[in-house]
């Protein structure tokens, strides 16, 4: 943890959900904490357009992990997700508002923002790091598509009312053939996300493992498998789905073909979040996943 009396931040870039009012009114509520610690501020170009006033330089989002010690992004944990995917190649540090649902990785609410963010900003915070997937389709020998993932890679039947089979590979070694829905691959970050609502284990975030979760199988003996972080996991589509397709944080979309492998290993990047000295993985759970409420009055 950086020294609480030492200014670490220069320059700051922010990023805003778009399309929503409340989240302008955070971004302008940031805008004004880094200012008054005077902090140069980049506004990320699509973020600067939704602002009545421009008043800092702005740049393509591609380019802030080259331009910014930090990045404050002003969403959900989608924002997150994305911010992710196009910026962990850079290191830069990354802190997330909240202004979307449960907030797993966006951790500081829009009312803490004055304090949390300040703290952050005066060297008052811890760091984790979350790795990435990396997700690569190959046909007949030959990459066709390549994304990385900070939650998971989903392979699912399309249409949704249709099944698939596939076959699945662990370091090189036939693991099963199954008929099911589609199968989830996602890392620690992911676990308490789609894996959970699919049944997966609730992974804490400092695991080096990765989680294989099938979605609807067709048998009974199916469960998850959790193997290790440096794991090379191949799946090769087989038939029955009309085009399955291949998902990464639900937000990068691919279809494939009976045939085509999909190769999924940890990315070589990884995603550095700042969180306030009061965060807890435990205390998140406990309240976003209700696990503090009780039955009864006792």
């Amino acid at each position: 943890m950086p020294d609480s009396n030492e200014q670490r931040f220069a320059t700051v870039g922010l990023v805003g959900r778009t399309g929503s009012p409340h989240v302008v009114d955070s971004v302008v509520a940031v805008e004004g904490v880094l200012a008054r610690a005077g902090v140069r501020v980049v506004l990320e170009a699509d973020t600067a357009r939704m602002l009545p006033e421009r008043r800092h330089a702005t740049a393509p989002r591609a380019d802030l992990g080259n331009q910014c010690d930090l990045i404050v992004v002003v969403g959900g944990d989608g924002s997150i997700l994305g911010v992710a995917r196009d910026l962990a190649h850079s290191g830069v540090l990354v802190v997330g508002v909240n202004r979307g649902g449960l907030g797993f990785l966006a951790d500081v609410s829009p009312e803490q923002i004055e304090h949390k963010i300040g703290a952050v900003l005066a060297g008052e915070y811890t760091v984790d790091e979350r790795f990435l997937l990396e997700a690569r389709i190959e046909r007949d020998g030959e990459t066709m598509e390549r994304s990385a993932a900070l939650n998971d890679v989903v392979v699912h039947a399309a249409p949704a009312s249709r099944m698939m089979d596939f076959a699945l590979y662990v370091d090189g070694e036939f693991v099963y053939e199954q008929r099911s829905d589609g199968v989830i691959v996602s890392t620690p970050t992911g676990s308490t996300a789609y894996a959970l609502s699919a049944g997966g284990p609730i992974m804490h975030p400092g695991l080096d493992a990765i989680v294989i979760v099938p979605m609807f199988p067709h048998t009974l003996t199916s469960r998850p498998l959790v193997v290790r972080g440096s794991a090379e996991i191949r799946i090769v589509a087989g038939g029955l789905a009309a085009g399955p397709r291949v998902s990464c944080d639900s937000q990068v979309d691919y279809t494939i073909r009976p045939g085509d492998a999909l190769h999924i290993a940890k990315s070589p990047h990884a995603l550095h979040l700042a969180y306030p000295m009061d965060h807890g993985f435990f205390e998140s759970c406990r309240s976003k996943l209700d696990w503090a409420s009780r039955l009864g009055n006792g």
